[in-house]
């Protein structure tokens, strides 16, 4: 390779903004089942197109992973507060405790609102 192309070749290396103007392009291949499936909605005006049904996938695919983020997120964030000691042993007479709270929290809320004029 000349000294000049080499130059022209890392230079575009190290230029990313090249990259992103080409189109990129990945095959990937359905099992029979899946691409009967693809085929019906789109005899059915469900897609226009194979590739309409990838991305609806796709999209279902990146949805499903940002609530599994979410929810491992929530998880973790649990599992530090027990780690603090701000968790609750559940027991049958902790829930029936917690039972008895929230009717005493609900009748006081109740009475209050009785006793304010409308």
């Amino acid at each position: 390779m000349s000294g000049a192309l080499m130059d022209r070749v890392l230079l575009a290396a190290l230029d990313t903004r090249l990259l992103h103007s080409y189109a990129w392009c990945m095959d990937v291949h359905l099992t029979p089942d899946q691409e009967a499936f693809v085929r019906q909605a789109m005899v059915t005006g469900r897609f226009r197109r194979k590739e309409d049904a990838v991305q609806e996938a796709l999209s279902m695919w990146e949805e499903r992973e940002r609530k599994r983020a979410e929810f491992l997120a929530t998880v973790d964030d649990a599992t530090a507060s027990l780690a603090r000691g701000q968790g609750r042993t559940v027991t049958q007479q902790s829930m029936q405790e917690l039972a008895e709270e929230v009717k005493q929290r609900g009748q006081a809320r109740l009475a209050s609102e009785q006793q304010t004029p409308r």
